[in-house]
């Protein structure tokens, strides 16, 4: 069968990484991500396990070579195993790079091995502080204990860490040193994410939350020789190397740094929504063509309409100090 053409937007990006939302459900309420009484959305408008398969399937034989699976907490969909599984024949062939995971690292002392198993190799966890009662805090049902447990079966299977940290102002300042000391003795990347104006949950201060990273990175340059690196893992990470330890740190800004411009990824939620781009409001069902018929030429054609209309760049902006009314859903809805 003849290669279809790759998936190309309007800004001749080749479109390559799709992350994947198996559930808007989670076992933490982190306070920048979900209200605390989330209301989750019926289990019938959620793609089944075999409707995330077809899509994820349609996507790689357009030319995805990324597949990132995240939540709410993936781990806790049930069954997902199966279509981890089920993904490992597209990495047996060779049509799929990488199959990777966003966790908060719950429940990788159940899986870290299972997933080792289906071809993951590397895997995000997030994770903003080390101090038990501040983790208690901002993730409201979560314990440190249980993911520090998830995070040493996850190397002890063989699958390479990398820590996500969202950076707080008035939080988890007092902690980056903390933070990227921990990381380096165990031999983890580190990510810093600063915060995004994601939903209003009615209780939490963003503009007071915000704290750039610029100022951190500076922090650490006060400590360290910082070395920029030109690599990229396909996200929109930007990357220094801490010349005394090795270490690699990541920089995630979208509001002091817009990183639009060589954007090569989309969003699938887990009612099928794709969201051309976090930042925007704009997105396309394929649920309903992926469930209006069982061959996929009107759901392979409903991506590539929508990767038609992938907007150059996000809208997020602080400089009006304002939080309200930039993108209404929750970061949970999307999956980061």
């Amino acid at each position: 069968m003849d290669k279809p053409a790759p998936l190309i937007d309007p800004f001749a990006r080749a479109i390559d990484y799709l992350r994947v939302s198996v559930t808007d459900r989670c076992d933490f309420r982190c306070v920048y991500c979900m209200s605390e009484n989330m209301t989750f959305l019926p289990k019938k408008e959620l793609l089944t396990l075999e409707e995330l398969d077809r899509i994820c399937t349609s996507f790689i034989h357009l030319g995805v070579k990324k597949l990132r699976i995240t939540g709410g907490e993936p781990l806790v969909r049930r069954d997902i195993m199966t279509f981890f599984r089920a993904m490992t024949r597209h990495l047996d062939s060779g049509a799929l790079s990488e199959l990777t995971l966003t966790t908060n690292g719950s429940q990788l002392a159940r899986f870290a091995g299972d997933l080792y198993a289906a071809g993951m190799r590397r895997i995000n966890v997030s994770l903003d502080t080390l101090d038990e009662t501040k983790f208690a805090a901002i993730t409201r049902w979560g314990r440190l204990q249980q993911v520090l447990g998830g995070i040493d079966a996850a190397q002890k299977a063989g699958l390479r860490v990398k820590i996500n940290a969202v950076a707080l102002q008035g939080f988890n300042e007092d902690e980056l040193f903390t933070l990227q000391d921990w990381c380096a003795t165990r031999d983890m990347d580190l990510t810093f994410i600063e915060v995004m104006p994601m939903g209003d949950l009615g209780n939490e201060d963003r503009l007071g939350q915000y704290w750039s990273l610029s100022d951190l990175r500076a922090r650490l340059a006060e400590r360290f020789t910082l070395i920029d690196l030109t690599e990229r893992t396909g996200g929109p990470a930007r990357y220094v190397q801490l010349q005394e330890t090795g270490q690699k740190i990541g920089f995630i800004t979208p509001l002091t740094h817009n990183f639009c411009e060589s954007c090569n990824r989309v969003r699938l939620t887990c009612t099928g929504d794709l969201y051309m781009c976090l930042g925007q409001e704009d997105m396309a069902d394929l649920r309903s063509p992926l469930r209006a018929s069982k061959d996929d030429i009107l759901l392979q054609t409903a991506i590539r309409t929508a990767i038609a209309r992938k907007p150059k760049g996000h809208d997020f902006d602080y400089s009006r100090q304002k939080v309200d009314g930039q993108v209404s859903r929750h970061m949970s809805h999307t999956g980061g």
